[in-house]
């Protein structure tokens, strides 16, 4: 092919690539009614992380009604409870661009595996208050978008003209990943090789404005266990050890320690057990904390400093201290500026009003999304509802239960599909994706104190595991007050 040819064949796919967007975003609004019922199934009915049970239900039977409707080859194929109880796979397979006559007779090299994009489902609730933070929109998000991806595919089949030669097969890929306000479910599909071999992701979460990127922040959960003697408070006093004393006294060290924290930087806990009976000194009692940072080299050295309050607060009040960290740490989200660059190009084309690039200092929740984007490229955009009401509100489980809530939804979903659709059908965009990818990774995980990171290998993010406390409380003796509060560490690598 003779250069001004590649051109004019390259301006053709461009123009194509607008129509197999309409083409996407029309399949959307054709299942429209049938997306904001699942919403609002899930919506109605909100369980909490690993006990999703009528959430996966509704997802996979909604996946299998809509093979069923179809053409064999058309059809969804739908994995229940996929590595994890309340988890699922749905893939759908398109085969790329068709041979020629010519081609048909010719002895052609094996094909290449197709590029497949995952798109991720959340759908778990928080407990009193529900779907506060719009999960069952990310459902809806993620099965439309992929709904649309494969419409926008299957009609290439009946109408190929404009498609590059070279278009490459394609496998579409539904994960369903429960539980990421508490134990993050997507964690454990990593360790199942759940996302093994998936080429790039996409999600989209409820907010309050528009944004291809927020940074989502790392976050390690502890919790903290104080041991005293239980006495008479009135009678005497003086024989007991106080556990709420160590408890109330680790939390006023958190809060002073504030004052030399990083503004980046949260600490937020909770008193799950204080105690049964005023009259009675406290022998148990039992912290529950959150840790945030905006990289996971600061994490760590926030988890350290913490941990010396806990310490601290054992040691003055002769309470022995249990430690006990959580090992599904979720990571900071890893920005792709390629696909960000895409998606917002995207979105503006469907009348989205993206926050500006000011705002991308202001920090967000954290995610188990994270882990994910340390291991595949991808993009997890978040979309305004039609409600100024907070994340985590009883006022937001309102809004995304509305009726209004639906066309945000549906319009971030098909801002999705289109950038999917750039991935597939611009090869150069891919490999910027994946660039992007390899340098953010490289840069992140140069900044941590890791073995064997010199070179910011690859696998070094998968041979770090936060240090953890052993289960054994610490012996405490009255003669050796100098040993109390301290702790029995372990350090391990991950699997």
């Amino acid at each position: 092919m003779r250069p001004n040819e590649a051109g004019e064949a390259s301006s053709a796919t461009e123009v194509r690539l607008e129509e197999w967007k309409r083409w996407a975003s029309e399949c959307i609004d054709e299942s429209s009614e049938c997306l904001g019922e699942l919403s609002r199934e899930i919506w109605s009915h909100p369980e909490l992380a690993f006990e999703e049970h009528q959430a996966h239900a509704a997802l996979t039977s909604f996946f299998a009604a809509l093979s069923v409707s179809s053409s064999s080859s058309a059809a969804w194929s739908v994995q229940r409870s996929y590595k994890l109880e309340t988890a699922f796979r749905a893939d759908w397979k398109w085969d790329g661009a068709p041979c020629s006559p010519a081609e048909t007779n010719q002895a052609t090299p094996p094909s290449p595996p197709p590029l497949r994009l995952g798109f991720l489902c959340e759908y778990d609730a928080l407990p009193a208050i529900g779907h506060a933070c719009g999960h069952n929109l990310i459902a809806e998000v993620g099965a439309a978008a992929a709904l649309g991806l494969k419409g926008a595919l299957e009609s290439l089949r009946q109408n190929p003209a404009g498609l590059p030669r070279q278009a490459p097969a394609v496998k579409v890929t539904v994960l369903g990943t429960p539980a990421e306000e508490d134990g993050g479910g997507k964690i454990d599909l990593i360790k199942a090789g759940a996302f093994d071999n998936l080429d790039v992701v996409f999600m989209a979460h409820p907010s309050q404005e528009d944004a291809a990127f927020l940074p989502d922040i790392a976050e390690h959960d502890v919790t903290v266990k104080y041991y005293g003697k239980t006495s008479h408070a009135a009678a005497y006093p003086w024989e007991g050890l106080n556990a709420l004393d160590a408890a109330v006294l680790a939390y006023n060290n958190l809060s002073l320690l504030r004052q030399q924290m990083k503004p980046t930087w949260r600490v937020h806990g909770i008193i799950k057990n204080g105690g049964v009976k005023p009259n009675i000194i406290p022998s148990y009692t039992e912290l529950e904390f959150y840790l945030r940072a905006p990289s996971l080299r600061e994490l760590s050295t926030l988890k350290e400093k913490a941990e010396n309050c806990f310490k601290a607060a054992a040691l003055a009040t002769g309470c022995e201290v249990e430690i006990h960290n959580n090992e599904t740490d979720f990571y900071n989200v890893l920005p792709n500026k390629t696909l960000q660059k895409t998606y917002k190009e995207n979105g503006k084309k469907l009348g989205i009003d993206f926050i500006s690039d000011d705002s991308l200092n202001d920090l967000t929740g954290s995610t188990d999304f994270g882990n994910v984007s340390y291991m595949i490229p991808g993009i997890h955009s978040y979309f305004y509802i039609g409600s100024d009401a907070l994340n985590h509100t009883e006022q937001y489980t309102t809004a995304a239960g509305s009726e209004e809530a639906q066309f945000y939804a549906l319009r971030a979903a098909k801002a999705l599909a289109m950038t999917a659709l750039d991935v597939i059908f611009k090869p150069d965009l891919l490999e910027k994706v994946r660039e992007d990818f390899r340098l953010t990774k490289l840069k992140e995980e140069g900044h941590l104190n890791v073995p064997g990171n010199a070179k910011g290998s690859d696998n070094a993010l998968g041979k770090m595991k936060w240090q953890t406390t052993s289960k054994q409380p610490f012996q405490s003796s009255k003669s050796d007050m100098k040993e109390r509060g301290k702790t029995i560490m372990t350090d391990q690598a991950l699997q």
